[in-house]
């Protein structure tokens, strides 16, 4: 899976993965992370995702990342905010309004600083296993010390559904924040928010809060 496969996702519209309303998740969940209103906040792989908006409501600093640029216009726009466009390279561009910066171009090279708060809901997901590992690694520098981070995961038998989503079980979660204060939050057997058109025989979300000790 290369960035190509995004952009076409984007281009075609074929964003089944796109919620219109916040995340039940992030609504019920956020508040064990402590967060304070002036600690920041960054959102991998963020497409066009309300729950920056929301976000952007609680605390005033607010920055994503999407590879999309079609996605990056596309929030702005169809929140009716005027953004300031800056180009950092011919691949990188950040626009910019109010509380909310979005960085449109590769997660793994833009230019990052480190964030007390992270919030992943399907960034971690949608990477295939072989580049889950670095995926984290990279996610990890950027969080602060002492900083905190709202994971929502998806596990259910690979093998009976194509990804992504991708199932990225307890284990793994384990595996791959090694070292860290992990505490699972919730446990949804009977997630309602399968992808659309696909099914599998069981299909449960799971909401994690990855700590920094």
């Amino acid at each position: 899976m290369d960035q190509e496969f995004w952009h076409n996702r984007w281009a075609e519209n074929r964003i089944g993965f796109h919620l219109t309303e916040t995340n039940p998740s992030l609504l019920k969940h956020w508040q064990a992370l402590h967060p304070q209103r002036h600690e920041a906040v960054f959102v991998p792989m963020c497409g066009k995702s309300v729950d920056l908006s929301w976000l952007a409501s609680k605390h005033d600093d607010v920055v994503g990342v999407e590879l999309s640029e079609i996605a990056v216009r596309a929030f702005f726009s169809e929140h009716l905010y005027t953004p300031l466009v800056t180009a950092i390279s011919p691949m990188m561009k950040l626009y910019q309004f109010d509380e909310v910066s979005i960085y449109s171009g590769d997660y793994f090279s833009a230019p990052l600083a480190q964030y007390p708060l992270i919030y992943d809901r399907a960034a971690l997901i949608a990477m295939p296993g072989n580049l889950r590992q670095r995926y984290v690694a990279r996610l990890l520098s950027l969080l602060k010390p002492g900083g905190r981070i709202l994971l929502v995961t998806l596990d259910y038998p690979q093998d009976q559904m194509d990804g992504p989503p991708f199932s990225v079980t307890g284990d793994e979660v384990h595996s791959l924040f090694d070292g860290y204060k992990i505490t699972c939050l919730d446990r949804d057997e009977n997630s309602d928010r399968p992808p659309k058109g696909k099914a599998a025989s069981h299909f449960v979300e799971e909401v994690w809060l990855i700590e920094s000790e």
